[in-house]
């Protein structure tokens, strides 16, 4: 059996270090054929102890968004990357931002950039959903009130004192759709606020969108 025969039930998962030694358990120097197969293309490692299949391997690597969920946990996908996925602003985003309760961090990989920003609990437990890719494949994104509620949150030095500054920079700075920032739910938004940082700032977005 082939190292792709091995990994195939796995397809679109990320493979830890401890799965992949046990799957090479026959191996005299299983440590010595996971430096190999990474020679060979057929693993990619994207962090300490965590690989997906290589191009050689010609199995599905994981989605971005699985893949970020498990380079650090716990966290979601957030701010750009999700405001991009929910068609809340137009750009194409080539990094994937998660949220996370551990420290901020970036991750360069052979597959991208990952970038993490830390949150406090319990805002930070707040408005996420599970995605579902595939059939195996499901990762944790900020709902669409939320990734806004987080851009406003994690932006150091963003503040607002007026509806027309936060309207300014909802449609002129970020150039976020009006149509879709006039479906979300500020009685979501509402309902985070005493536990949520930027208090004032988060209450002045729920009375901006409401006057859309």
């Amino acid at each position: 059996m082939t190292f792709s025969e091995i990994i195939r039930p796995y397809s679109g998962q990320p493979l830890t270090r401890q799965l992949l030694l046990n799957l090479l358990k026959d191996y005299k120097r299983p440590f010595d054929k996971l430096s190999e197969l990474v020679r060979q293309e057929l693993l990619t490692p994207v962090k300490r102890g965590i690989f997906i299949p290589g191009p050689a391997s010609k199995v599905d690597q994981p989605e971005p968004f699985l893949l970020a969920n498990h380079l650090a946990g716990p966290s979601y996908v957030s701010l750009e990357t999700a405001l991009s996925h929910w068609q809340l602003i137009p750009e194409h985003v080539f990094e994937v931002s998660s949220m996370t309760t551990g420290r901020s961090k970036i991750y360069q990989t052979p597959v991208g950039r990952f970038s993490y920003t830390h949150l406090p609990l319990p805002y930070y437990a707040f408005g996420q959903q599970r995605l579902q890719f595939t059939t195996d494949q499901a990762a944790l994104v900020a709902i669409p009130e939320k990734a806004v509620c987080d851009m406003i949150v994690a932006t150091s030095g963003l503040r607002f004192r007026s509806q027309d500054q936060l309207r300014a920079w909802l449609i002129d700075d970020m150039r976020m759709d009006t149509e879709v920032l006039r479906t979300l739910n500020t009685t979501l938004i509402n309902d985070w606020l005493s536990d949520a940082p930027k208090k004032d700032s988060l209450y002045l977005l729920i009375q901006t969108l409401d006057k859309l």
